[in-house]
């Protein structure tokens, strides 16, 4: 089931993903991936690290699976790159699927050459000490969205968003409806209806005096 669940996610994408679990586990629009074609999807292996350290993620890379997403909370501090083209060839290796990470990498143009899909908050050339400790596999948080161990992680051009486990058979079977309730959408409007009857919004904009 687990390389059935990715592959549809993938295909759905993070905003139908994000619609169908109720408008959430979106992460900010700060996220970003360094190479837009960039899509990604798989269970979290969480990594809580110092700013400006990247020892627990040479732990982290002790710990992961094939088809993990090391998801990373750096505290958005972006002065520093805990992440750059020597740790992307060990993930590659490994089976890693991508990294999202509340922090910024280094090595951007090597990286996106490599084609391993990285998501994060900034860019820096600065290094990172080897010395401090943290936590893997720990619940984390980027922003309000919590996200466990586990955790579908899902990410392409539009953002990344956070699938809980026991959420994601749900989530899959109300994207699917969503996609085909959206498919109708364009049978309609290419026989002429407008999204304004689709939606019923006429009364709404009749009653903000725009006939």
């Amino acid at each position: 089931m687990k390389n059935g669940t990715i592959e549809k996610l993938i295909a759905l994408g993070a905003a139908t993903i994000h619609e169908a679990q109720g408008a959430k586990g979106a992460l900010d629009s700060g996220i970003k991936p360094i190479d837009p074609s960039s899509r990604l999807a798989g269970p979290a292996v969480t990594v809580d690290i110092r700013p400006a350290d990247n020892l627990m993620l040479h732990y982290a890379l002790t710990k992961v699976c094939p088809g993990d997403v090391l998801v990373v909370d750096a505290k958005g501090f972006i002065e520093a790159g805990p992440w750059g083209d020597v740790m992307t060839h060990a993930a590659m290796k490994l089976g890693v699927a991508g990294l999202v990470i509340n922090g910024a990498v280094r090595d951007a143009s090597q990286i996106v050459e490599m084609g391993f899909p990285v998501f994060c908050r900034g860019l820096s050339i600065k290094g990172t000490a080897k010395n401090q400790p943290g936590k893997v596999n720990v619940p984390i948080c980027i922003g309000d969205v919590l996200i466990n161990h586990g955790d579908y992680v899902v990410g392409d051009r539009d953002g990344v968003v956070i699938v809980p486990t026991n959420e994601v058979e749900a989530t899959l079977n109300s994207a699917a409806a969503r996609e085909e309730k959206e498919a109708a959408f364009r049978r309609e409007l290419d026989q002429g209806r407008t999204t304004v009857e689709l939606l019923g919004l006429a009364e709404t904009l009749k009653r903000l005096g725009l006939d």
